[in-house]
């Protein structure tokens, strides 16, 4: 991997890790709705002011609709989840426990859509929830109702990408498949309509108490912006330049970040659960993701003279 590569994948997980920073300074004064709402729409704008600038072909090749329901998958619910987790949850355990989506696509994968498990991804996944265990356990916070449902909320975060990856090979990437950047903006419409009569409801039956000063707003625009749009873009190019597998390696750096920052920034206490239980859900990541050695080639026989 180039060294300009390598930077853009430690900027990526960075800017990833930074997003559960944000979501814990604005969603316990905006509230989680309006903090996930924000979130989806201002990166909607900022990837279409992106994808203007880019002069993208609009051509969704009848793809519109299913992006839109992808983007509640992968983009609504998961943000909702988020953001209710951010409630009670330090940034670094959101962080930590986002590294479970690949283990969460080798169970929906086997639970809904027939995929064959192999040992490893098996030992993977029963590794994974342990590492959830030891953290949640063991950790800063106290181990309660409120721990719980928090950390439940991130489970159900990446259950949905783990369908949204299986759902977008079969509805996007057949039939010569479609512009990834025209994929994520479409999502990003979707769950903005999604989350938006959520929003509004939310409004009406607990307004938040303050819509915060600066500090909220600047973090709402890194979660957004930088954070949402921008990084999709970082993505994408880094999809394009080392292809799909070097890429995903990014989930193992999202996690150090998220703690870091929130250790940084909002003086959040550091424990070694934090390392425990990060090492048992990465060796569990490494697991599921690592590609099988091919069996040795069995050489010809010798034709006979």
């Amino acid at each position: 991997m180039r060294l300009v590569d390598l930077l853009r994948l430690l900027s990526l997980a960075a800017i990833w890790g930074a997003s559960f920073l944000f979501m814990r300074i604005v969603a316990p004064v905006l509230g989680s709705v309006p903090t996930a709402f924000f979130r989806a729409s201002l990166g909607m704008l900022g990837l279409l002011a992106v994808l203007l600038l880019m002069r993208v072909s609009w051509d969704f090749r009848g793809k519109l609709r299913h992006c839109l329901v992808l983007g509640v998958i992968n983009a609504g619910l998961p943000s909702v989840m988020y953001c209710l987790a951010a409630l009670v949850l330090p940034a670094g355990y959101s962080a930590i426990l986002n590294a479970t989506t690949p283990m969460m696509g080798v169970l929906i994968g086997m639970l809904f859509f027939s995929e064959a498990i192999t040992p490893s991804k098996a030992a993977g996944v029963a590794l994974g929830l342990f590492g959830v265990g030891v953290l949640t356990q063991t950790g800063p916070v106290d181990f309660d109702l409120s721990l719980l449902l928090g950390a439940g909320a991130c489970l159900v975060a990446t259950a949905c990408y783990g369908f949204a990856g299986f759902l977008t090979r079969r509805w996007i990437g057949q039939q010569g498949g479609l512009d990834n950047r025209l994929t994520a903006f479409a999502s990003l419409c979707g769950a903005s309509l999604f989350i938006l009569p959520l929003f509004g409801g939310s409004l009406i039956v607990q307004p938040p108490a303050s819509w915060g000063g600066l500090e909220v707003w600047l973090s709402l625009a890194g979660l957004g912006f930088v954070c949402t749009a921008f990084a999709y873009v970082l993505y994408f190019r880094l999809l394009s330049d080392v292809g799909p597998i070097k890429a995903s390696t990014t989930t193992f750096l999202i996690p150090p970040f998220g703690v870091l920052w929130g250790a940084l920034l909002l003086d959040e206490p550091l424990s070694w659960s934090y390392l425990y239980g990060g090492v048992l859900i990465a060796i569990a990541l490494w697991l599921v993701v690592r590609t099988p050695a091919l069996p040795a080639a069995v050489p010809a026989a010798p034709k006979q003279g």
